[in-house]
């Protein structure tokens, strides 16, 4: 990097000009809906709930809808990049502020350690299949990092516009598939039977449940870019509405889709079969085999836009942090020219090479230890993090008369934090599965989870003590 791009602003406040389209595509990279439909929806049919799993991503975006009720109406009267950590800040003081901060971050740093994982052990199969040199997964991890370094640390405006390249295309094949599968009447016909209550229930839903909320990781975006955006207070609450429901809509019909390809009798034992290439198999029967191929290459550009909306995230906690006086100084300045939380893109960067280094160097499997488990963890962690934030909201507008609104101050914000307890309690009773490993492994993950969280709002205790 240049000198000039090095220098630090003396400014604290964030600039860009990023409107409701370009956060709705932030909110929708992170979610990777390719990655999901490809990646997750075969493990969720599999060893979820068979042809019911479509149903459990419509309960996910419910739920979530309507969480986002309350913080809609808590970002326009908070405007800030820390989002959930400043939210619970204004809620329920600076301490367990800083412990959500803590969950945050663990979140998103371990999210996207999990996707470099599962994107690097994807490109290397891509590479391969296409007659390119076989290399570690590591390489990859390390080369898409540099890649995302650099978008990273400039203007937010940048990686919006690369975002929404890469996911006009992604969500156009998704599309192409599930009117594929539909015009053709699919394996045995359309039915409804993947959005009936029978179907949801069977075999495992809570597992389905777990991937499908994990789907929409990143959820929080919305907020983190408010003062970045033009008119924040229109803005947010309007690109949340817009990305839930996208996201919701986009994976109950894909996801649909995915069923009717192999029929609902039958679509469980085939991804029991060959889980990996559930998705690529109905697009090679429905679409021809050069469709399959671009889907292969497609999955490799979501979980890179989802990589990059993840560094954009964190890079922005740190930033607020910093000018909170919660982190050091440093962390606060302003690039002078990207307007960009630069050091806090730097600091983000090295996180990711150490973490994903250090299961690099130990010889760790890419998807089923580094992503798995670093998924896992990310999952409980955000939702500790959005009860966390309900909870907030319903008390800092019982103390302020700033929204008089019983339905969104009130009512939708203590139903949204009911829903987000019980997915909690859900993902936590089936955390072995979901990580794929020992109940050792899996109580030192929740573990690590609640210290993280103690040791935030400990440390946030401790610097309001200090004179």
């Amino acid at each position: 990097m240049s000198d000039s791009d090095s220098s630090s602003g003396s400014s604290t406040a964030l600039r860009g000009s990023i409107g409701v389209a370009g956060i709705v595509f932030l909110v929708i990279a992170a979610a990777a809906p390719l990655t999901s439909i490809a990646g997750s929806l075969p493990v969720m049919i599999a060893i979820g709930n068979g042809s019911g799993a479509p149903l459990a991503y419509i309960v996910a975006a419910v739920v979530l809808l309507v969480f986002s009720v309350g913080y809609a109406a808590m970002s326009t009267a908070v405007t800030d990049t820390g989002a959930f950590y400043a939210y619970v800040t204004r809620g329920l003081g600076r301490p367990t502020g800083m412990g959500a901060a803590s969950l945050a971050l663990l979140a998103y740093t371990t999210i996207q350690a999990a996707i470099y994982g599962l994107a690097a052990s994807t490109m290397q199969s891509v590479v391969v299949r296409f007659g390119g040199p076989d290399l570690p997964w590591w390489v990859w991890a390390f080369v898409l990092m540099a890649i995302v370094a650099f978008l990273g640390y400039r203007s937010i405006d940048l990686g919006a516009k690369v975002l929404g390249v890469v996911l006009v295309a992604e969500i156009a094949l998704i599309v192409a598939l599930t009117v594929g599968v539909l015009s053709k009447g699919g394996a045995h016909g359309i039915d409804f039977t993947s959005f009936s209550p029978s179907s949801f229930m069977s075999a495992s839903p809570g597992i389905a449940l777990m991937f499908a909320i994990g789907s929409f990781v990143g959820f929080e975006a919305t907020a983190i870019y408010g003062e970045e955006a033009k008119d924040p207070k229109r803005t947010i609450p309007k690109a949340t509405y817009i990305a839930v429901i996208t996201i919701g809509v986009l994976y109950a019909l894909g996801s649909w889709a995915v069923v009717l390809a192999y029929g609902s009798d039958e679509v469980q034992a085939a991804a029991q079969n060959d889980t990996a290439d559930l998705t690529f198999n109905a697009t090679a029967k429905y679409l021809g085999g050069f469709a399959s191929d671009v889907m292969m290459v497609m999955l490799v550009t979501s979980l890179f836009a989802a990589l990059l909306a993840f560094h954009n995230a964190i890079a922005r906690y740190t930033f607020a942090l910093a000018r909170d006086g919660r982190a050091p100084q440093r962390l606060k300045s302003v690039h002078p020219k990207h307007g960009s939380p630069h050091a806090g893109s730097v600091v983000q960067t090295i996180s990711a090479i150490i973490l994903v280094g250090v299961f690099a160097v130990v010889g760790a499997d890419p998807v089923l230890q580094l992503f798995t488990w670093m998924a896992g963890v990310a999952i409980v962690a955000v939702l500790l993090l959005m009860v966390l934030t309900s909870i907030a909201i319903i008390v800092y507008f019982a103390r302020h008369s700033s929204d008089d609104r019983l339905w969104h101050t009130k009512i939708a914000p203590v139903l949204g934090a009911l829903g987000l307890c019980g997915i909690t309690a859900l993902v936590v009773a089936n955390f072995t599965t979901l990580i794929d490993g020992s109940q050792a492994m899996a109580n030192l993950f929740i573990a690590a989870i609640v210290v993280t969280l103690v040791v935030g709002v400990a440390a946030g205790l401790a610097l309001e003590r200090r004179p």
